[in-house]
C-alpha cells in the first residue's frame, strides 16, 4: 500500500480534516477514512478499524501501519489501483482486496473512495469507506459458480442433442444415453428408459448391471411408481434424497434400497402433445434440483423425446418396409432335380434402407431352371413394390418359354412403361441341368462367380446390356446371351452389389475378396450361403444384399436327353437371334461341330416357314439323346394345323425350295400333328 506517511510533511491539515463519520455507515458495517495526501496522514474511524481488525492504539494514522493486515500482493494491487486513479484524473475508485485477520483467517474487503483535487487538478485528499465484503463475495462466487454450472449444463444438453442427432433407431438412442461418457456428461451414474405402449410403460433400458427390478419390466399406468406417475401427470418427478424416495414410493423402495444412489429425476418424454416414454436419471449424492437445473433437465427431456419419436417412427417404417419386401420375395424355393440351391436376403439396418434386391428360381420344362438375381434402384418402400412387380413379370415371361434375351428385353420394356423413375439391374440364367448348358443375360448387374469342382473360383464374364427400364423402346433393346458349360459339382454364385460394396473400397477388390471366400468356403450350398452372409455382416456397407447359389449335382433322375427350347414370337428379332444362338451353342457343347452349319441352316428354314406361313409363334426345341445313339433332333412347332407340302419349284421360282433343303441336309425328317398345331422335326447323326 502506498506509504505517504513515512515522513510527515510540516504542513497543517485542512480545517475540516478528518471528515465526520456517518452514523448510517457505522450501522451498516462500514467505516470511513480521510486521507490527506499532502501530509500523508489517513484518519480511520472506529468502524474502519474494526473492518481491519485493529485496535485504536495499533494504528498511528499512517497507511503503512495497515501492512500488518494487508498481504504484500494485495497491497501492491491496491496501490496500483489508487495510483492509476490519481494519474488519469479520475474522481473516484473502488476495489476488492483481501486482508488477514488477527486469527489468520482471510476476509474479503471492499473500498470505495472519492478523490478531491484543487483548481489545477492536483489530487489533495481521498475520502472513502471500507467494509466487510465476505458475504457479498461469497454470494458473487456462488453466482459465478451457478453461471459456470449453467454453461456446463447447457453444454451438456447441446452435446447430448448433437449425439442424438445421429441416432436413427431406438437402439441407437439408448446407446447414446447409456454410454459411460454420456452418463459422465449428465453427471449421473445410471439411466433407465421406458416406452409407453398400449396403456403400459415398458422398460427398454435398465442401465448398469445389477439395477434390474424383477417383475417391473412392464408397468401399468395406474401403478404407483415414479415412471407411471410422470406419464399420468406429464410432469417431471424430482426425488432429492433416498429418504424421500422411500417415503413417496414404499412399494418400489425395497427393490432399489440396495442401489448406491442419492437422488433421482424422472422426465416425461412428450412428442406431439402425448407421452411416448420416460427417462430416469440416478445421481450418486443428494440433489436439491434448483430451478435452473430443473429447467435444463426438462430441456434435455425434450431433446430425448424428439430423438426417440423420430427413432420409433423410423423403426416402424423400417419394419413395415422390410415386411413388405419379404412378402415380395419367394416364400419358398422349389426343389430342382439335379441341383442344390440356396438363397439369402439381408436387409441393411441404415435408413429405411430396405431397397429392391431380390432373387427368384423358376422351374422350366425338361429339367431346366431359371435363376434370377436383381436390384431395383433406391432404398424405400417404392423400390420394394417395383421389385415385386418386376419379379412377377420376369417369372411370367420365363414360364411362357421365351429366350433369356427376350425375357430380359420384355421386362425392361415393362419397367419403362411403369409410372416410375426407377431402373433395375438384373442377371438371368437359364440352366439345363441335364447337359450343363447355362445361358446368361446381364442387364447392368455385377458378374456372377463360378466355382469349379476342383476348387478354383473365377469371375464369370457375361456380356452386358443396359439396366432394365432404360431404353427408347422394346425394339431397340439388345441383350446378348453368354453361354457357358457347368460341369457336375460346379457352383454358380449370383449376388447383388451389397455383398461386395464397402465405403472406400473399389468394387473389383470386393469381388476378388468374395471369390476368395467362395473358393475357400464350404461345398454345401446352404453352409456357403451362411458364410457369405457373415461376410456381408462384417462389412460396413450401407446397402442390402441378396444372393442365389446354384450347384449342379449328379445326373438328373431322368437322363433321357439334353434339351433346349426357345419361344420365338412373330416380329421378335430378339427371339429369332436367341434361337440361333441357342442352337449354335448346343451343337458345339454336345460335340457335333461337324454338322453345325447344316443344323443351323435347317433350323433357319423351319423357323422362317413357321413365322411366315402361320399366325402365331414358333417353339424351337433341340435335343441330344445320351448313350451310343447320338442323333441330334430339331423340332419347330407352331399352332397351324396345315401340314407343309413338298413341291418342285421352277428355275425362276423365288420360293418352294425349303423342304428340299431340309430333305437333302438331314438324315431323316417328318411332320407330327399335335392337338394345338403341328411339329416339323428332323434328325442329324452325330458320331
Amino acid at each position: 500500500m502506498a506509504d505517504r506517511g513515512a515522513k510527515l510533511p510540516a504542513v497543517s491539515v485542512p480545517d475540516d480534516w478528518p471528515a465526520h463519520p456517518d452514523l448510517t455507515l457505522a450501522l451498516n458495517g462500514m467505516g470511513g477514512f480521510d486521507w490527506d495526501l499532502d501530509s500523508g496522514r489517513m484518519h480511520m474511524d472506529g468502524s474502519a478499524l474494526e473492518v481491519f481488525d485493529l485496535l485504536p492504539e495499533e494504528y498511528d494514522s499512517r497507511p503503512a501501519s495497515l501492512s500488518c493486515r494487508v498481504p504484500p500482493e494485495e497491497g501492491a494491487r491496491l496501490d496500483a489501483v489508487v495510483s492509476q486513479a490519481l494519474k488519469d484524473g479520475s474522481d473516484s475508485y473502488g476495489a476488492y482486496f483481501r486482508i488477514r485477520l488477527r486469527d489468520g483467517t482471510v476476509r474479503w474487503t471492499h473500498t470505495q473512495a472519492s478523490i478531491r483535487r484543487d483548481a489545477s487538478g492536483t489530487p489533495r485528499r481521498i475520502i472513502g469507506i471500507v467494509r466487510d465484503a465476505s458475504q457479498e463475495y461469497a454470494q458473487a462466487a456462488e453466482r459465478a459458480e451457478a453461471h459456470a454450472r449453467k454453461l456446463r449444463n447447457t453444454g451438456i444438453v447441446e452435446r447430448t442433442t448433437a449425439a442424438l442427432a445421429h441416432a436413427r433407431t431406438v437402439r441407437d438412442v439408448i446407446d447414446v444415453l447409456g454410454d459411460d461418457q454420456a452418463l459422465s456428461r449428465l453427471g449421473a451414474q445410471n439411466i433407465i428408459v421406458g416406452l409407453v405402449e398400449a396403456g403400459r410403460v415398458r422398460v427398454i433400458h435398465e442401465g448398469q448391471a445389477g439395477t434390474f427390478v424383477p417383475q417391473h419390466e412392464i408397468l401399468r399406468i395406474e401403478d404407483r411408481f415414479p415412471m407411471t406417475e410422470v406419464v399420468r401427470t406429464l410432469q417431471p418427478c424430482f426425488i432429492r434424497s433416498r429418504a424421500e424416495f422411500a417415503e413417496r414410493y414404499p412399494a418400489l423402495w425395497p427393490h432399489l434400497e440396495r442401489m448406491n444412489f442419492g437422488s433421482a429425476a424422472y422426465l416425461p418424454l412428450i412428442a406431439q402433445a402425448r407421452p411416448i416414454g420416460v427417462v430416469g436419471l440416478f445421481y450418486r449424492s443428494e440433489n436439491p434440483f434448483g430451478v435452473q437445473e430443473r429447467n435444463l433437465l426438462l430441456a434435455l427431456g425434450s431433446s430425448v423425446a424428439q430423438s426417440l419419436a423420430r427413432a420409433m417412427l423410423y423403426d416402424q417404417e423400417h419394419d413395415l418396409a422390410e415386411g413388405l419386401q419379404q412378402a415380395m420375395l419367394p416364400r419358398r424355393i422349389p426343389g430342382v432335380p439335379g441341383a442344390q440351391i440356396a438363397v439369402r436376403y439381408r436387409a441393411a439396418r441404415i435408413g429405411r434402407d430396405i431397397g429392391g434386391d431380390w432373387y427368384d428360381v423358376v422351374p422350366l420344362p425338361d429339367g431346366r431352371v431359371a435363376a434370377v438375381i436383381g436390384d431395383v434402384q433406391g432404398h424405400d418402400t417404392h423400390a420394394a413394390t417395383v421389385m415385386g412387380q418386376l419379379r412377377i413379370v420376369l417369372r411370367a415371361y420365363a414360364a411362357e418359354g421365351h429366350a433369356p434375351a427376350t425375357v430380359m428385353a420384355r421386362a425392361s420394356a415393362f419397367l419403362d412403361d411403369l409410372d416410375t423413375d426407377r431402373f433395375a439391374t438384373c442377371t438371368y440364367a437359364d440352366a439345363d441341368l441335364a447337359t450343363g448348358t447355362v445361358r446368361l443375360v446381364r442387364a447392368g448387374h455385377v458378374d456372377p462367380l463360378l466355382r469349379h469342382a476342383e476348387g478354383l473360383c473365377r469371375r464369370l464374364p457375361v456380356t452386358g446390356g443396359l439396366p432394365l427400364g432404360i431404353g427408347t423402346g422394346f425394339r431397340d433393346l439388345d441383350y446378348p446371351v453368354t453361354t457357358v458349360h457347368m460341369a457336375v459339382g460346379e457352383t454358380l454364385v449370383m449376388y447383388t452389389d451389397g455383398l461386395v460394396e464397402e465405403p472406400g473400397v473399389d468394387i473389383d477388390d470386393g469381388v476378388r475378396e468374395l471369390a476368395r471366400v467362395v473358393r475357400d468356403g464350404p461345398q454345401e450350398v446352404q453352409q456357403l450361403a451362411d458364410r457369405l452372409c457373415d461376410l456381408a455382416a462384417e462389412r460396413s456397407g450401407e446397402d442390402d444384399m441378396a444372393m442365389l447359389i446354384l450347384r449342379r449335382g449328379g445326373e438328373p433322375p431322368e437322363p433321357a436327353a439334353g434339351r433346349l427350347q426357345q419361344h420365338v414370337a412373330p416380329d421378335d428379332p430378339q427371339g429369332l437371334s436367341a434361337a440361333r444362338h441357342m442352337i449354335r451353342a448346343a451343337v458345339r457343347t454336345w460335340g457335333a461341330r461337324d454338322r453345325a452349319e447344316e443344323v443351323e441352316l435347317v433350323a433357319d428354314e423351319l423357323i422362317t416357314n413357321a413365322l411366315l406361313h402361320t399366325d402365331g409363334a414358333a417353339v424351337v426345341t433341340v435335343r441330344m439323346p445320351r448313350g451310343a445313339d447320338r442323333r441330334l433332333r430339331l423340332e419347330v412347332a407352331d399352332r397351324s394345323s396345315a401340314l407343309p407340302r413338298r413341291r418342285e419349284p421352277g428355275e425362276s421360282a423365288m420360293s418352294g425350295r425349303g423342304l428340299l433343303l431340309v430333305d437333302r441336309l438331314t438324315d431323316v425328317w417328318g411332320v407330327e400333328p399335335r392337338g394345338t398345331g403341328k411339329c416339323v422335326w428332323c434328325e442329324f447323326d452325330c458320331p
